[in-house]
């Protein structure tokens, strides 16, 4: 166990339970972990975190709790992190790392049977608390007061040795399900991190012991041989355990799916782990070179991958694909640093993580969100059928009625030549109306893949308009557009987005389909947004919802009309978040409801680019595309 140093930020504490404490139930909320709305596993910022720490290990160690407290805060959001550890006696935690708002308190510590950190390791679970000051008072003087606490306790050979926690300190922060796997996550590096600090500790000492031994041994000659054998023994042992320590590395490779490399890069020597001859598929004899790494990089990405090494200088990040023997493909994420060593030659220390399941499953995922749009947009085309057949008939009308005038001036004596080429021209004119009509409705319900274009808002808002107009008019709902000079344009999906407008226009026309006692005034504005972001709002002047029901309006299959499938928002709100954007509902100050949507006006990730720690990131599938 590590023992503090003379605290000097410790608060005043309690050992028992003082009068007018709560219980400890009243101050727990963990069960409502998994109540609470949560986002998607971001395995991806999880993978960067633990690589980051375990190359933080390697290089520094001793602080190595510190980075692992500064990457809770970072990877959970929080308001102030930290490790707590038991002391040698055990009878007190010792905050051996915080960061955020608490970090002025590291050193300080809480009582082992009587505080949030000795409760976790009693019931040996985490735990949610919150506001912990009202059972355990000698926290109130813990500035800023916490409002929750997730804690989840960590252990060495099975044994608790302390807790990993993070804290919000207002409700603007609650905690979720994803916060506690990605802080159970960080417990088990931990572990694994306290280890390693423990064993490097314990083998300075050894040193240390080894150096005063020898002196001592150069002093009295006598028992030279006796002391080289018990030494010899110890070195033995601790080889066993160094030994012992590759294997759970190695295994913890394999369960990951992650393995590590060093590289030359002047000498063109690579140095593998076991793990990495796996995912590349080569015998653990075989000489690697950067010509057999190129062999198994798929021939479209070879170009990509030495741009990638040939630009990288403190180090490099990208995704590529490797082409198998068999002719089975798999998707590589690689991470790693440049260093230089004694002679200034550049090598490269990092991990390689084979990403083919994660990434199939993406794939899998937009196929049937894809699929689930077409529903959408094909469930709402039988609603729109007389909107359809008005549309058409309005310039069919036009041409029928066109061509009769045409014969007539035509049959007159002497031919009316002129006016009849005029009506041929109106006749053409009618004729261009109906198939650009027949264009917008092929383009908005025909099913094809997402394509990334730049696009007018305005313009797409408009065609939109068009094809609803005759259904909102014949609905009594007034229309004002409020359209904004020098629009930028966005980067996404035309249709897709199309579909979103659509669905706020028809739903906001629902709404307001049995109000009979004020007008029924529908607006829809676009404009620029701060963050150089383009917005589009749709407000009606209906029925609006239920305030409770505003968590549960974008989930799929939640419907507030008798009729709705329950599938209009939440394919929207999954298209927006496509596009980098926020979907959001309101109740307006008077009646209705407003819903708008916010796009960035240019892509919110720019693959390729350099970034100033001079990692450099590249997709090479999307790169390649573009080339291509």
């Amino acid at each position: 166990m590590i023992e503090s140093a003379n605290p000097q930020n410790d608060v005043p504490l309690e050992t028992s339970i003082p009068d007018g404490a709560v219980s400890l139930e009243s101050i727990l909320c963990t069960k409502e972990l998994h109540n609470r709305p949560w986002r998607p596993p971001d395995h991806e910022t999880e993978n960067s975190a633990l690589v980051a720490l375990a190359i933080a290990l390697a290089d520094s160690p001793r602080t190595i709790m510190q980075t692992l407290a500064d990457k809770v805060l970072e990877v959970l959001h929080a308001d102030s992190a930290g490790l707590s550890l038991l002391t040698k006696n055990e009878n007190r935690f010792y905050w051996a790392a915080i960061a955020g708002a608490w970090r002025p308190h590291i050193g300080g510590g809480t009582p082992r049977d009587f505080g949030p950190c000795g409760d976790v390791l009693d019931h040996n679970i985490p735990m949610l608390f919150t506001h912990w000051e009202r059972r355990y008072p000698y926290l109130s003087t813990a500035m800023p007061l916490a409002d929750e606490g997730l804690l989840v306790p960590f252990y060495v050979h099975g044994k608790a040795v302390g807790t990993i926690w993070a804290i919000a300190h207002n409700n603007r922060r609650k905690f979720d399900a994803e916060d506690l796997r990605l802080l159970e996550s960080m417990g088990r590096f931990a572990s694994a991190a306290y280890q390693a600090v423990e064993s490097i500790g314990d083998l300075k000492l050894e040193i240390a012991a080894r150096e005063k031994a020898e002196k001592e041994l150069s002093e009295l000659n006598d028992d030279l041989e006796a002391q080289v054998r018990v030494r010899t023994e110890e070195l033995e042992e601790r080889n066993k355990q160094l030994r012992r320590s590759g294997a759970y590395l190695a295994e913890a490779q394999k369960l990951s799916m992650t393995g590590s490399f060093g590289w030359n890069v002047s000498a063109d020597e690579h140095f593998w782990s076991d793990e990495t001859f796996r995912i590349f598929e080569y015998d653990v004899s075989t000489k690697i070179t950067l010509q057999l790494i190129l062999d198994r990089v798929h021939p479209q990405d070879v170009p990509l991958v030495r741009q990638v090494v040939a630009l990288a200088a403190d180090g490099m990040e990208y995704e590529c694909r490797l082409l198998m023997p068999s002719g089975s493909v798999k998707y590589l994420h690689i991470v790693a640093h440049g260093t230089r060593d004694q002679d200034g030659h550049l090598e490269y220390i990092g991990a390689v993580q084979d990403v083919t399941k994660r990434r199939l499953s993406e794939e899998a995922l937009g196929e049937v969100r894809s699929e689930l749009a077409h529903v959408a947009r094909v469930a709402s085309l039988g609603a729109l059928t007389a909107s359809i057949a008005h549309e058409v008939n309005q310039p069919l009308s036009g041409i029928i009625t066109n061509a009769s005038t045409c014969l007539r001036m035509l049959a007159a004596n002497p031919p009316n030549v002129e006016g009849a080429r005029e009506t041929a021209r109106r006749t053409i004119r009618d004729g261009n109306r109906a198939s650009d009509v027949i264009t917008r409705l092929r383009a908005l319900f025909g099913k094809k893949a997402a394509t990334t274009e730049s696009v007018d808002l305005n313009e797409a808002t408009r065609e939109v308009i068009a094809l609803l107009l005759s259904e909102l008019q014949r609905n009594r709902v007034i229309l004002q557009a409020e359209l904004a000079d020098a629009l930028p344009p966005v980067t996404g999906d035309r249709v897709q987005l199309q579909q979103v407008i659509l669905n706020l226009l028809r739903n906001a026309s629902d709404a307001m389909s049995g109000i009979d006692d004020r007008l029924r005034q529908l607006v829809i504005r676009t404009e620029r947004d701060e963050g150089n972001c383009v917005s589009v709002t749709v407000q009606d002047a209906g029925v609006g919802f239920q305030s409770q029901d505003a968590d549960r309006l974008f989930d799929a299959f939640y419907t507030t009309k008798s009729g709705g499938m329950g599938i209009g928002l939440s394919v929207s709100r999954s298209i927006i978040e496509s596009h980098h954007g926020h979907l959001r509902a309101a109740l307006n100050d008077g009646p209705g409801a407003t819903f708008s949507f916010s796009i960035p006006c240019r892509p919110e990730h720019v693959r390729g680019a350099h970034r100033s720690s001079a990692i450099q990131r590249l997709d090479v599938r999307e790169q390649v595309m573009r080339n291509a």
